[in-house]
C-alpha cells in the first residue's frame, strides 16, 4: 500500500505556552487520524515549535501506525460497541445502508478515514478529543467479526450457519 491513497484528517491543535525569563515560548501539538477508507486506521499525536511541523509529524506517525478494523459489508460495524478510555465514553451502533455517519467531531473524522459509511455514534462524558478518539479506537478494535468468532470456537463457517432441524 502506498501513502498516496491514505486520507488524513486533523482533529485537534493545541497551543502550549512555556513562560521563561525572557517571555513566553510557544509550541503546538496536533492530533491526526489517517486511513485508507477501507478498514485501515492510524492515530497519532505530535508536538513541535511550528503548527505545520506538528501536523506533519503527527501525520507521518499516524501513517506508520495503521491497524486493521473489521467492517461488515465494507460499510458498517458488525455489532454495537460501548468503549471507555479515561473519562471519554463512546457508543458506536451499526446502522442500515443509507444511514450515513451520524456522529460529530472526533468520531466522525475517525469513521470517515476508516471507511465506515453507516454508523450512529454518541460521545458521553468527556469531550476531550484525545480520550474520545482513544475510546473510539478501543471500541472498533473490540468488535468481533464472524471470522474471529469462528476461529475462537474452532469451527468452520458452514458448521455454525448450516440449518439443522
Amino acid at each position: 500500500m502506498q501513502n498516496d491513497e491514505l486520507k488524513e484528517k486533523l482533529i485537534y491543535i493545541n497551543r502550549i505556552t512555556k513562560v521563561v525569563k525572557g517571555g513566553r515560548r510557544f509550541a503546538f501539538s496536533a492530533l491526526v487520524v489517517a486511513g485508507n477508507q477501507s478498514g485501515k486506521l492510524g492515530v497519532a499525536h505530535a508536538k513541535a515549535k511550528q503548527v505545520t511541523d506538528a501536523i506533519k509529524k503527527a501525520t507521518d506517525l499516524a501513517k506508520r501506525r495503521l491497524i486493521h478494523i473489521p467492517l461488515k459489508e465494507g460499510r458498517t460495524l458488525h455489532h454495537d460497541v460501548v468503549a471507555k478510555e479515561g473519562s471519554g465514553k463512546v457508543i458506536l451502533r451499526s446502522a442500515p445502508k443509507g444511514t450515513g455517519i451520524i456522529a460529530s467531531g472526533a468520531i466522525r473524522a475517525v469513521c470517515e478515514v476508516t471507511g465506515i459509511k453507516d454508523i450512529v455514534a454518541k460521545s458521553l462524558g468527556s469531550s476531550n478529543s484525545h480520550n474520545v478518539v482513544r475510546a473510539c479506537m478501543k471500541g472498533l478494535l473490540n468488535q468481533l467479526s464472524p471470522k474471529n468468532i469462528f476461529s475462537l470456537r474452532g469451527k468452520k463457517k458452514y458448521e455454525i450457519t448450516e440449518n439443522k432441524i
